[in-house]
């Protein structure tokens, strides 16, 4: 009988196989593809370049960097960008950082001129990071946080918090590099390579430490794989409720009540996954890249799941569809439009993308609850007709979203929801998306942004692999003209990996040019100490006031300029007001977590991140949207109540 089954099972393979309109919903076997860098702090003008095109771009957060991608820092200006799980990259201003390779266990940065801080928390045995720079490359196989330098003919490299790397310099040596170490490469042949002691950790790097201090201690991650990015965004911005349908979902507040997810943002084109989303939201990555969205008692909410071991970035989820069944279209002239709606719970992607090996097929990759086709759970082995499947969310009103075909891609739109038809009327396009790419499909219309130096641009650096160039779409009617001059990079061997013996390799002589001996770290207080309330300071009162003035006037004159000088610039006083209420007001339960006094804060220019459009409330504030109507489900992040620590401390 299994015999018979199985002569009866090759032809309907067959047959769907060259049906093409079929298929079977399959297990997950697909092979590593990359997630990119977030671009996920921005702070002054940061702009991007992407290969292919003639100009910079302005960056914004959610940017995904493909090969290729340049980004440089203006005057006063830093962004920050994640490509791990608990591993950023940070820059400072007057810096242009590029990515050149992203492999399966291998990245490659370039470092042109300026200053970046790889700050890794977590690094996987057998991943490297290379990072190239004018006289040497540096390669990065152990956690730890890791400052990079280009000024001039100088390059310096510093390790802390355990870090290790190897150092090849443009002539072919390789050098060992120990933590706690500042490496410092002088131009010249040979090379000049010498190690000096780590300074003490500045500003630049305290304030690197609180940015990534902050992955650790977020909510969201409780809900979400490790190698989701963007998580610690959604503590900020939204509400987590678990409902008995879909278990803990997500939802966004300060959003309009006609807002719908990918409404507002823009389609850019990605040398690897084609159409990508860009969502304008501080938030927008995770909601926008995994999991489902789901309508809920009239709200709008993030379903990511199941927690899986491996999730698997997609550049959007959702259908796109056209109308009157006519998905053989391949060309964008003529075409009325394009509308996409965001997949409902359970739903399968159609990649459009062509590195997908299922290209136009049902696909659940990533994915760890239940597969639903037409509102039916369906199994691996049920046969699906692609042309027949109809999207939950299609069926919501203001849920179709359509922009006209000769601007999608190449202008930041919000997109005009779609209620001249029936949801019926579409259907889902399969594979290639009818919309061809052009130049300005590279920056989603975005605006022309600052641009590096030439000296900078066309400054060559080590490498120890030639980056890939992916060939363009497009055609150009003219030849294009260069008006800038491609930098001819210096290619060297690194060491190879020996495991069982990682310094092997020699170190670097001890440099010459020596400063004054580092002071060691203050040792750590006890916990009886820190557990300590710190009083407030006192409150000057107006007597106070009238007794240093009359102290200043009897001073002589020299003594009362320098104090002038001294004075700090007065408040306006609702500043004053406000400021005394908060020295003088008792905490409020329940007591929002300050920063520790110890970690002093750098200076506006290099730390403070400006004002965002969208501002998110306190931690502790519990914010309701929507004219105070209750959320559904129940609160999905309630500590236990036994926790009370300071009654636990006193007893």
């Amino acid at each position: 009988m299994n015999y018979l089954k199985r002569i009866w099972f090759i032809p309907l393979l067959l047959l769907l196989a060259l049906s093409g309109t079929a298929t079977l919903a399959a297990d997950d076997d697909e092979a590593w593809a990359p997630t990119p860098p977030r671009l996920s702090f921005v702070d002054g003008e940061v702009s991007y370049s992407r290969q292919g095109a003639e100009d910079w771009a302005r960056a914004r957060p959610n940017l995904a960097l493909a090969e290729g991608d340049a980004l440089y820092t203006g005057k006063d200006a830093n962004f920050e960008l994640q490509f791990g799980s608990r591993s950023f990259v940070r820059a400072d201003a007057n810096t242009q950082l590029s990515l050149l390779n992203q492999e399966e266990r291998f990245i490659q940065f370039k470092l042109t001129s300026g200053r970046v801080s790889f700050d890794m928390r977590s690094l996987a045995v057998g991943d490297t990071v290379e990072v190239s720079t004018p006289n040497a490359v540096f390669n990065i196989d152990h956690p730890g946080y890791y400052r990079v330098e280009v000024n001039g003919r100088d390059t310096h490299f510093i390790t802390r918090r355990g870090g290790e790397a190897t150092v090849t310099t443009a002539d072919g040596r390789s050098l060992s590099v120990y933590t706690s170490e500042d490496i410092v490469v002088t131009e010249g042949y040979p090379v000049n390579v010498a190690t000096y002691a780590a300074p003490a950790p500045d500003a630049w790097d305290r304030w690197n430490e609180a940015r990534s201090d902050r992955i650790g201690e977020s909510i969201s991650a409780r809900y979400l794989p490790p190698d989701v990015y963007g998580v610690e965004e959604l503590d900020h911005y939204g509400h987590w409720r678990v409902v008995p349908d879909y278990g803990a979902v997500w939802i966004p507040y300060g959003i309009s009540a006609d807002w719908a997810p990918y409404s507002t943002g823009s389609w850019v084109w990605d040398p690897y996954y084609e159409w990508t989303w860009i969502d304008d939201a501080p938030w927008g990555w995770a909601p926008f890249h995994y999991g489902r969205w789901v309508s809920i008692d009239g709200f709008w909410a993030w379903a990511p799941g199941p927690v899986v071991r491996r999730p698997v970035y997609s550049p959007a989820l959702v259908a796109f569809m056209i109308r009157d069944h006519d998905v053989s279209v391949r060309i964008s002239i003529g075409l009325p439009g394009l509308w996409w709606v965001a997949l409902s719970w359970g739903e399968p992607v159609l990649p459009w993308w062509s590195h997908h090996r299922h290209r136009g097929h049902p696909r659940w990759d990533g994915w760890g609850g239940p597969r639903i086709v037409n509102n039916v759970v369906i199994n691996q082995t049920t046969v699906i007709n692609v042309g027949d499947i109809h999207y939950h969310n299609a069926s919501l009103p203001r849920a179709i979203l359509t922009v006209p075909a000769d601007k999608f891609g190449r202008e930041r739109i919000r997109a005009s929801v779609e209620n001249r038809y029936r949801h019926t009327d579409f259907a889902p396009v399969r594979g290639e998306l009818p919309v061809k790419p052009s130049r300005a499909s590279l920056f989603g219309g975005a605006p022309k942004g600052v641009q590096p130096p030439r000296e900078i641009i066309s400054r060559p650096v080590v490498l120890t692999r030639t980056p890939r160039e992916r060939a363009q779409p497009w055609q150009d009617d003219t030849p294009r003209v260069r008006t800038q001059p491609a930098p001819q990079p210096r290619y060297v061997i690194p060491p190879a990996r020996r495991i069982e013996d990682k310094r092997a390799l020699p170190r670097p002589p001890f440099g010459a040019e020596a400063g004054p001996e580092r002071v060691p770290l203050p040792l750590p207080p006890r916990y009886g100490e820190v557990k300590k309330p710190v009083a407030p300071p006192p409150v000057p009162t107006r007597s106070h006031v009238r007794e240093r003035e009359t102290e200043r006037s009897q001073l002589p004159t020299r003594e009362q300029s320098t104090m002038r000088r001294e004075v700090k610039p007065a408040m306006p006083p609702a500043q004053a007001v406000a400021r005394s209420a908060q020295r003088v007001a008792p905490p409020v339960q329940p007591a929002v977590v300050a920063p520790p006094a110890a970690r002093p804060s750098a200076p506006a220019s290099k730390q403070t991140p400006r004002t965002r459009s969208e501002t998110a409330p306190a931690r502790s504030e519990v914010r309701q949207d929507r004219n105070e109507r209750p959320l559904p489900g129940q609160p999905a992040s309630q500590t236990h109540r036994g926790r009370d620590r300071e009654s636990r401390d006193e007893r």
